[in-house]
């Protein structure tokens, strides 16, 4: 017996025997209003946190009091760039800061290199929702968050994660204005660079790409079009096979600022000159596009009001509020700089 008291007063918060979502199914709440009660979180009526509060004890949890902690909302990335991170952050922390949340951040990337589970180790913490920022976040990802009670919100997730709600920005119709902007300036021998063929966001672009040639009767040639992730290790690399190539383009789109940075250097390692022998758009907008010479023309991403809208929801999704739609689309923008001019003649 003492031996068994001793093991009961061991059991660390949040360490049950049963899932957060079964709690919730036995209570006949939401998991995030578990979650709430367990986080000692206020936003639940007396009768159903004492209702809550006996399941978590008899499974072995222990909650924390009301008010002993700040609830935090954790963004996590892969690879995080600064210029892209850091306008995301400010833009949930303008949301989260008058609710009196704080905002922190984890990159994933050695676990995802060690074949690691990333989830484990931010559901551990607890926080009070969490926002992913990279592509390779999964359904299974999504129940294991689901199950904890703590929501989850994606911003530009590869694949479809319902019931998880996804934040984006509009790559098929920036993708589109972009090779618009080219084909209004006379070129017609334009490729492209694409992202990740299972990337959602990278598919949206190639679209809004194939789209504006179509619209403008201007045939593609496959032979200019070159598949690779968004480094700029691939932009240098697919953009020196397309420049290699016997009828090279006269433009390029890129799937992101990165593969423009490559291309770039392709250029320069070919001899050629931007604008005047080779025009290049990019994708993202990010602080090194307006420090290239010449500035890079790019597609602009709201990464503070992604943000601020992923913050927005997530907090809802805590306060056991229903979603009306579970993708949230925000526009983008064509940001015109001297990387783009009309083609020589010959």
């Amino acid at each position: 017996m003492i031996e068994e008291g001793r093991r009961r007063r061991s059991r660390k918060p949040r360490r049950g025997d049963l899932p957060l979502a079964t709690i919730a199914e036995l209570a006949g709440v939401s998991p995030p209003t578990v979650s709430k009660v367990l986080n000692g979180r206020r936003g639940v009526g007396e009768q159903t946190r004492q209702r809550v509060e006996a399941l978590l004890r008899d499974h072995g949890y222990r909650r924390r009091p009301v008010g002993s902690f700040t609830p935090c909302i954790e963004v996590v990335f892969h690879r995080m760039l600064s210029s892209i991170a850091m306008p995301i952050l400010r833009g949930v922390q303008e949301v989260a800061g008058p609710r009196d949340h704080t905002v922190g951040f984890t990159d994933v990337r050695h676990w995802l290199r060690a074949g690691q589970p990333w989830a484990q180790a931010v559901l551990l913490r607890q926080p009070a929702a969490v926002i992913t920022v990279f592509s390779l976040v999964t359904a299974e990802d999504g129940t294991s968050f689901a199950a904890a009670g703590i929501p989850l919100v994606a911003v530009d997730p590869a694949d479809n994660l319902f019931p998880v709600p996804v934040v984006g920005s509009g790559n098929w119709s920036g993708a589109l204005s972009a090779t618009r902007h080219l084909v209004d300036l006379g070129h017609r021998r334009i490729g492209v660079l694409t992202g990740p063929v299972r990337d959602l966001s990278a598919r949206a672009r190639r679209d809004g790409f194939r789209a504006a040639l179509d619209y403008a009767g201007v045939p593609f040639d496959e032979r200019l079009e070159r598949s690779g992730v968004f480094t700029f290790e691939d932009g240098l690399r697919l953009g020196g096979e397309l420049l290699a190539g016997s009828a090279p383009p006269t433009a390029v789109v890129c799937g992101n600022d990165l593969q423009a940075l490559g291309v770039y250097a392709a250029a320069r390692e070919a001899g050629l000159r931007i604008p005047d022998d080779l025009s290049v758009v990019g994708f993202d907008d990010v602080d090194e596009a307006g420090w290239l010479a010449p500035p890079l023309t790019t597609v602009r991403q709201p990464f503070g009001e992604i943000g601020a809208t992923a913050a927005r929801l997530a907090l809802a999704l805590a306060d056991g509020q229903p979603l009306v739609q579970e993708r949230y689309e925000l526009g983008t923008s064509l940001v015109v700089r001297g990387s783009t001019a009309p083609p020589r003649r010959h």
